[in-house]
């Protein structure tokens, strides 16, 4: 694609200094931050009425059915107390039914309908919504049909325990709930512990006996299912929408952040935040926004990101395909397609953990298809990157076409946000896939700090400040970064109408001048640098700066993203302490590409043994500490960041075992303790 460079004139430029600190904006919207698309789009429900108005019976929202449940019966070999254990085990595939869609309209009505269904049943402005349920079609109408009547909805991961889903019911009191009908036992569990809780709405299928038992857990609770609830309200009067119509400064969410440091903590977002930051990626990237353009909708709605995205989406007209984590590929169903190659999307967003996964999964293959196959690959991807007149055409033709088939063929544009991703992956994919863009944001921000418009293509940069918030770099003299540097350094704050003001019932957190500062700047804690083109590169982050012996800082977030490109890393939690020279890294494999690894470079262990067998190996655990610290090296990393060794484990990190977040990040102070045997033994310090 040719995009012009200069579109974005300046990138970004100081607008003022406040503190010795200089502030800036993106360039093209410097006199005034953006508060909206355009006059007439306030709140949420604008958003819904001006898509029905304008895109009206297209395509809008698509899903796909189960059809029918096949289970494959596979013997899985584990060690039990020292000796090798063969287990037979049932996996589950689903064969799934074609996209089936709503229009635009549909949406509207389906909405509406839902809204006066509340209304009916007397859920009122005051009242909290929460919904603990997958990321589907009718997760997004029951989201609207609160927003329409001006109740906030609170979120909680689908993947949440009982405790995690107690907090998140108890402390905003909420009132309702939707859920998956799968989800309905843990909700049950928990009910008698979440008094406030007296509305229940699902989709799926339930057994009347679930049903009952939680119609039994307290006298006045109601459960109906979403098609139920529809109709109730399909019969009421529109009469009672308007007079509960909210407005811009009315809570819309309260988005529970994944937690990495304590309780999740809920970050309240009014209608007005939500529809800057909408407004900010139109007047950003809505030059590259089709209505043509199709979406494959696959990250926790929980999640900001996926939200914000979503609604933008649903704003320029774009057709929106659902599908799930576990039917995303073709290896994951049977008698059909994986909802990748069914809805062959053009538009795909996710987290660094996505495309880490997407890239060893191309790797993998690549490997086991022969080494003149891999040979030709790497020709490919080699002229592709060299740019070659008329070789780089020819590596997409012949070979690197295959690979863009694996994702429908469509694909033309994606966005990596949530986390730092290496270079190396952001380059392997854009040469070998598609155009992979950077974006940065968090939940307080509406999703959105910066963006990486395609007319800036380029590595190791997260974007131009979004159009609806103003940044500053604020000093961290201890470690060297000063907004006086060459380039400019320091903690990134952002101020403007996108930025939440606070937490829901934390007037703690609210109150710290560590986090949200008297004169309005939010306080991310992350390291920001200023390119010479307007851009942000993020370089730290505060919390994971470690210092170490030789009184030095590393940054371990920053070490982590580059380490976890290694072709032989599933997932890593780099560790490091004051008495430390270097850091460590705990690991998980990659299995395919480790077998691979030992048999391509000949290495004297047995590739087939159990990777459990594996992780032990002592020349195991060299190869993997050889092979990521060439990455480190590659990467121009100084002696201190070097990892002096890894500890492997083949048991996976999930949020149920507390190693990760629900929105998978790495609980780095958990890890730690899980593993700090191995540590003291690594260390030498036993």
């Amino acid at each position: 694609m040719n995009y012009k460079r200069n579109f974005f004139g300046k990138g970004s430029v100081e607008i003022a200094t406040e503190n010795g600190s200089p502030i800036r904006r993106l360039a093209i919207t410097a006199d005034n931050l953006v508060t909206q698309p355009f006059e007439g789009i306030d709140i949420v429900p604008d958003v819904i009425d001006y898509a029905a108005r304008t895109h009206g019976t297209r395509d809008a929202v698509g899903w796909r059915d189960i059809v029918d449940i096949h289970e494959e019966e596979k013997e899985v070999k584990k060690m039990v107390g020292g000796k090798e254990v063969t287990e037979k085990k049932t996996w589950k595939y689903f064969q799934l039914s074609d996209y089936r869609y709503l229009s635009f309209v549909d949406v509207q009505e389906r909405v509406s309908a839902l809204a006066r269904g509340l209304l009916h049943h007397q859920i009122t402005k005051d009242d909290i919504f929460n919904i603990y349920a997958q990321t589907s079609v009718n997760w997004q109408l029951m989201s609207h049909a609160c927003t329409t009547i001006g109740i906030p909805v609170a979120t909680a991961y689908d993947t949440l325990g009982e405790s995690g889903l107690t907090h998140s019911l108890n402390e905003p009191n909420c009132v309702g709930v939707f859920t998956n009908g799968e989800l309905l036992a843990t909700l049950k569990n928990v009910l008698l512990n979440t008094p406030s809780v007296r509305f229940i709405v699902y989709d799926g299928d339930a057994k009347a006996s679930l049903l009952d038992d939680i119609r039994n857990v307290r006298e006045n609770i109601v459960i109906l299912s979403i098609d139920e609830l529809r109709s109730i309200g399909a019969e009421q009067s529109s009469d009672g929408l308007k007079e509960r119509r909210p407005s811009k400064d009315d809570v819309a969410l309260i988005m529970y952040t994944s937690g990495t440091t304590g309780a999740p903590k809920g970050v309240v977002l009014t209608h007005g935040n939500v529809i800057a930051s909408v407004g900010a990626v139109y007047k950003l990237l809505g030059h590259h926004l089709n209505d043509d353009d199709t979406y494959l909708a696959y990250l926790p709605l929980a999640h900001i990101l996926e939200y914000i995205v979503e609604l933008i989406l649903f704003f320029v007209g774009m057709k929106t395909g659902y599908g799930r984590v576990k039917t995303l590929t073709d290896a994951s169903v049977r008698q059909c397609k994986g909802d990748i190659a069914t809805f062959c999307p053009s538009i795909m967003v996710g987290v660094p953990a996505v495309w880490e996964q997407i890239r060893k999964g191309i790797i993998s293959k690549v490997n086991a298809s022969g080494s003149l196959k891999k040979s030709v690959f790497n020709g490919a991807m080699a002229a592709k990157k060299a740019n070659v007149p008329g070789l780089s055409q020819l590596a997409d033709a012949a070979v690197l076409n295959n690979i863009k088939l694996a994702t429908g063929g469509r694909l033309r544009l994606a966005l990596s946000g949530g986390a730092a991703l290496s270079k190396e992956t952001q380059e392997f994919l854009s040469i070998a896939l598609v155009t992979m863009l950077q974006g940065y944001g968090m939940t307080e921000s509406c999703g959105m700090c910066a963006i990486l418009p395609p007319e800036l293509m380029q590595y190791r940069s997260v974007g131009l400040p979004v159009p609806s918030a103003e940044i500053k770099l604020l000093d961290v003299p201890e470690a060297g970064y000063k907004s006086t540097n060459n380039p400019p350094q320091g903690e990134v704050c952002i101020r403007g109408p996108s930025v939440t003001k606070g937490y829901y019932k934390r007037d703690d957190l609210n109150n710290d001048e560590s986090i949200f500062t008297k004169d309005g700047w939010l306080r991310t804690g992350d390291v920001g640098q200023w390119n010479a083109d307007g851009t942000l590169s993020l370089i730290d982050r505060i919390k994971n700066l470690i210092k170490l012996q030789g009184g030095e800082y590393i940054a371990l977030e920053q070490l982590e993203s580059t380490y976890k490109s290694c072709n032989l890393v599933a997932n890593i939690c780099v560790y490091a302490d004051a008495e430390a020279k270097q850091p460590l890294g705990i690991i998980i494999p990659h299995e395919i590409n480790l077998r691979h690894a030992l048999q391509a470079k000949s290495i004297n262990v047995d590739a087939t043994a159990q990777l459990s067998e594996l992780c032990d190996n002592k020349a195991v655990q060299d190869l993997v500490l050889k092979e990521c610290n060439a990455i480190g090296k590659k990467n121009g990393f100084k002696p201190m960041e070097i990892l002096e060794a890894v500890i492997l484990t083949a048991d996976e990190w999930t949020p149920e075992s507390g190693l990760v977040t629900a929105a998978q990040k790495v609980q780095r102070t958990k890890v730690a303790k899980k593993f700090e045997k191995e540590i003291k033994a690594a260390y030498g310090t036993q």
